[in-house]
C-alpha cells in the first residue's frame, strides 16, 4: 500500500489523468475499430477481402513469381519501420542516459512543462514502451508475410487442381481462405505498429502539458477513425 502511494505521488493527478486517457484512448479505439469493422467495413477489412481474391487468383496461375514479388514488396514496409524503430529506441535510450542535460534543453522550449528529472524520465520511458511495442509488431508482421509466401510456394500447380474437379475447386477455396487470412493478419499486425507511431506523436504532447497530451490523443483517435472508416480510398475499395 505504501509503495502504491509513493508511486502515485511521483506525478500530479493531472498527469495521471492524462496518462489514463491516453491508454484508454489507444486500447479503446483498437477494440472499437475491431468491432466496428464487422458492421461497417474498414480499410483493413476491405483490403482483406481483396487479399482473399488475390490468393484465389494465385491458384489459377501456372507461374507464381508475380505473387512472390508482391509479398516480398509488402514485407519491405514492416522491415523498414522495424529498422527505423530500432534507431528511435536507441535514441531514446541515449536521452534516458543523459536526462539532466535533456531536461535542461526541454525547459528552453517555449510552453514546455517544467518538471523534475524523474518525471522527464517517466515520459521517455512511455515513449520507449510505445516504440518497443511497435518493433515487436513490425517484426511479427515480417514473419507472417514469410508464412504467406511459403503457403503460395507450397500450393499445387493450377493444372493439378483443375484435373481434380470439384475436389480441386474446394481446395482452391480453402486455400484462398487460409492464405488470405495469413496475409491479412500480417497487414493487421503492421497496422498495429503504424498505430503505435500515431500515438507516439500524441505522447509528445505530454512534454508540454497534460492537457495537450489529452488533446493530442483525441486528435490521433479522430484521424485514425476518419482514415479507417471514412476515407476516399475506402469508398473506392467498396465501390
Amino acid at each position: 500500500m505504501e509503495t502504491a502511494i509513493k508511486v502515485m505521488t511521483l506525478l500530479p493527478w493531472t498527469d495521471w489523468a492524462a496518462l489514463a486517457a491516453f491508454i484508454s484512448g489507444w486500447a479503446g479505439y483498437a477494440l472499437f475499430a475491431k468491432r466496428r469493422s464487422s458492421a461497417r467495413p474498414s480499410v483493413l477489412a476491405s483490403t482483406n477481402r481483396i487479399r482473399r481474391q488475390w490468393m484465389l487468383q494465385a491458384t489459377h496461375r501456372e507461374v507464381r513469381v508475380f505473387d512472390g514479388v508482391v509479398i516480398q514488396n509488402l514485407s519491405t514496409s514492416p522491415s523498414f519501420f522495424a529498422s527505423t524503430t530500432i534507431l528511435i529506441i536507441g535514441g531514446l535510450l541515449a536521452v534516458l542516459g543523459t536526462s539532466e542535460k535533456a531536461t535542461e534543453l526541454v525547459l528552453e522550449i517555449p510552453f514546455a512543462a517544467r518538471t523534475s528529472v524523474l518525471v522527464f524520465d517517466l515520459k521517455i520511458v512511455l515513449m520507449l514502451m510505445i516504440f518497443v511495442y511497435a518493433f515487436f509488431r513490425f517484426t511479427w508482421s515480417m514473419r507472417q508475410y514469410t508464412f504467406g509466401a511459403l503457403m503460395v510456394a507450397a500450393a499445387p500447380e493450377a493444372e493439378v487442381l483443375t484435373a481434380q474437379g470439384a475436389q480441386g475447386e474446394a481446395w482452391r477455396q480453402g486455400f484462398a481462405d487460409r492464405a488470405g487470412r495469413v496475409v491479412g493478419l500480417a497487414a493487421e499486425t503492421f497496422n498495429d505498429g503504424l498505430r503505435a507511431y500515431y500515438f507516439a506523436f500524441a505522447a509528445i504532447g505530454w512534454f508540454f502539458s497534460p492537457l495537450l497530451f489529452v488533446f493530442a490523443t483525441a486528435i490521433v483517435v479522430y484521424i485514425l477513425y476518419q482514415r479507417e472508416f471514412h476515407s476516399e480510398v475506402l469508398e473506392v475499395l467498396n465501390a
